[in-house]
C-alpha cells in the first residue's frame, strides 16, 4: 500500500510543483490524511522535488546548457581579473579588466547566482523548523491561507511591469532569493512568494515566471544534499529506498507530461484564482486538523 500511497505523493508533487499553490503543503496535508509519519526527515519530500528537477532539466536543457556556460565563463573572467589585478600591482601597469556580466544570458546567470545566496543561509537555518512544521498538521492550512493573501493583494494591486534579464536588479535579486528561503515552511508556496516578488519588483509576468523556474534547481539540489543522511536513519529499509526512488522517478515522468503546462498557467492564469484555490484548500486543511 505504501507504494500507492507514494505514487499518489509523487503526482500531486509534480503537477503543483511550479503552480503557486504549495506542493509542500499538499504533501504535508496527504501525508497526515495517508498515516505516514515523518521519521526519515523530509528525505520524501525532498527526492518528489528532485524528480520534478530532473524534468526540467531534460525539458530545458538548451537553456540550462547557456546558463552553465555562462557560468563557467564569468568563474574564468573573475580569474583572469584576479590575475591581472596581482600583475597591475606588480609591475603597475594598468591593463583594462575583463567586463564580467556581458549579454542576457550571462545577466540572467548573475541573477540567479544572486539570488540563491539568502536562499541557502535560510534555507539551512530553516530546515530543522521546517521538519517541525511539517509534523504539526495546522501549519500547512495557514500557510495556505498566507499564500492566498499574498496572491490576491498582488492580483488586485495588478503589480508587474516589463523588466525582462537586462532591466533586473541585483538587489531585487537578493528580494526574491530571500522569498525562496522563508517558503522552506509547508504551505507557503514558494513560486507563489518568488512570483509574487518579482512582480512587485516591476518584473513581466513571463520572466518572473522563468526566473522562479530556474531558481529552483540548486534550492532543491542543495535540500537534498541537506536531507541525504536520512538515508541512513533508523526509520529507512532497503525496500523503503528503493520506493523512494521510484516515486522520484514517478514524480520526474509526470513532470516531463505536465510541467510545461503548468507554467504556461502560472503565466497567464490570474493570481487571484490560485488564491482562491489555496484559501479553499487552507480552510480544508484547518478543518481536517480539527476533526
Amino acid at each position: 500500500m505504501i507504494v500507492v500511497y507514494l505514487i499518489l505523493l509523487a503526482v500531486i508533487q509534480a503537477v503543483t510543483e511550479f503552480l503557486p499553490v504549495s506542493s509542500m503543503g499538499h504533501l504535508c496535508v496527504l501525508e497526515g490524511l495517508l498515516g505516514i509519519d515523518h521519521g526519515t526527515g523530509l528525505l520524501l519530500e525532498v527526492i518528489l522535488h528532485l524528480g520534478s528537477a530532473a524534468a526540467i532539466v531534460f525539458l530545458f536543457r538548451r537553456e540550462l546548457k547557456k546558463i552553465g556556460v555562462e557560468l563557467l565563463g564569468m568563474f574564468m573572467d573573475i580569474i583572469g581579473n584576479l590575475n591581472l589585478y596581482i600583475h597591475n600591482k606588480r609591475t603597475g601597469s594598468n591593463l583594462n579588466y575583463a567586463k564580467i556580466v556581458t549579454g542576457t544570458y550571462r545577466k540572467f546567470t548573475a541573477l540567479l547566482v544572486i539570488s540563491m545566496i539568502p536562499t541557502v543561509l535560510l534555507g539551512f537555518t530553516g530546515r530543522r523548523l521546517a521538519l517541525v512544521a511539517a509534523d504539526l498538521p495546522i501549519v500547512p492550512g495557514i500557510g495556505f491561507l498566507l499564500t492566498g493573501i499574498l496572491l490576491l493583494v498582488t492580483d488586485l494591486n495588478k503589480s508587474g511591469g516589463t523588466k525582462g534579464p537586462r532591466e533586473a536588479s541585483y538587489d531585487s535579486a537578493m528580494w526574491i532569493g530571500i522569498c525562496q528561503g522563508l517558503a522552506v515552511f509547508p504551505g507557503i508556496s514558494r513560486m507563489g512568494l518568488t512570483l509574487c516578488a518579482a512582480l512587485l519588483c516591476g518584473y513581466n509576468r513571463k520572466f518572473a515566471v522563468r526566473f522562479s523556474v530556474f531558481m529552483s534547481l540548486p534550492a532543491i539540489v542543495g535540500a537534498f544534499f541537506t536531507e541525504i543522511g536520512n538515508f541512513g536513519s533508523s526509520e529507512m529499509t532497503v525496500g523503503l529506498g528503493f520506493v523512494y526512488v521510484f516515486a522520484m522517478i514517478v514524480a520526474g515522468f509526470v513532470g516531463c507530461l505536465f510541467i510545461r503546462t503548468t507554467i504556461n498557467m502560472a503565466q497567464k492564469v490570474k493570481l487571484r484564482y490560485f488564491a482562491y484555490y489555496s484559501f479553499a484548500i487552507g480552510i480544508v486543511a484547518l478543518a481536517l486538523n480539527y476533526v
